[in-house]
């Protein structure tokens, strides 16, 4: 019981002086000794959904004529906050399956695979046949990114903006912790009815012409633990489990002690 004892602390003491070598915590390892260069930029469009949710409004400098085009105040506003009492607030879209918006006045209007920006343009198109001022604007209200793992905070981050990158989701959550595998996070994204996933390196530059860089709605990032953060785990389990097995062999040699002396004090 004691060698294995030992066995299993020098393998963790191996492990944990290996992967101090190998182990690398800062980002970007290959240019850290450039002082100044480019990097290409990844093509990105963040295009809205089916299910996705809209925040549309149209103002205009004849606020009656503007009005049409608008949804009715209500509480709640958004599907987010059913359970929170709020004040009344113009109500949002929900793209439905097929990819459409239903608008007051203007009706069905496809969507789905449009941006935001397009999105406003075309409905800028449309408003403004009847009204020559219209301003249109238009809001995701649900995009939001998972991140899980060795990171400080794990938890699910909102998105305030269009653009939204790994980078950002780990700075949200507190960045990666020095157990987080920083050459290989995992990028989960549901698309087409497909889940597909990318693994990004993070000590590397091309992390940053990832097609995966840029985050989408509900993607999920996940951490893994590093080697070190692993072997830790194991032995503490295989610490925990022996501290089980000897705490049980101790109850049961004291129940069979006290049986024998019972059973001695009886026959004498």
């Amino acid at each position: 019981m004691k060698l294995k004892s030992i066995a299993i602390a020098v393998l963790a003491l191996s492990a944990l002086t290996s992967c101090s070598k190998k182990t690398v915590l800062p980002y970007f390892v290959d240019i850290a000794d450039v002082a100044e260069g480019t990097v290409p930029t990844q093509a990105y469009d963040l295009t809205i959904r089916p299910d996705d949710e809209l925040f549309i409004t149209v103002t205009s400098s004849q606020p009656a004529a503007a009005e049409q085009y608008n949804l009715p105040a209500a509480n709640p506003a958004t599907r987010a906050e059913l359970n929170i009492n709020t004040q009344p607030r113009q109500q949002t879209y929900i793209v439905n399956s097929r990819g459409d918006i239903l608008m007051p006045t203007i009706g069905s209007v496809h969507v789905a695979g449009l941006t935001v920006e397009e999105v406003q343009q075309k409905l800028t198109e449309i408003v403004s046949r009847d009204i020559a001022d219209a301003v249109v604007r238009v809001e995701l209200v649900n995009f939001q990114v998972n991140v899980g793992g060795e990171v400080t905070k794990p938890g699910t981050v909102s998105v305030k903006r269009n653009r939204f990158s790994v980078l950002d989701a780990l700075s949200a959550c507190g960045d990666l912790t020095p157990y987080g595998n920083r050459h290989n996070v995992l990028v989960i994204r549901e698309e087409n009815g497909q889940r597909q996933y990318a693994r990004i390196n993070l000590n590397s530059s091309e992390a940053l012409t990832s097609p995966y860089f840029y985050l989408k709605q509900n993607d999920y990032i996940y951490v893994e633990p590093n080697d070190v953060r692993q072997a830790n785990a194991t032995y503490n389990q295989d610490n925990a489990f022996k501290l089980q097995v000897v705490s049980t062999l101790v109850s049961a040699t004291s129940v069979i002690a006290s049986l024998m002396i019972t059973l001695f004090l009886r026959r004498n």
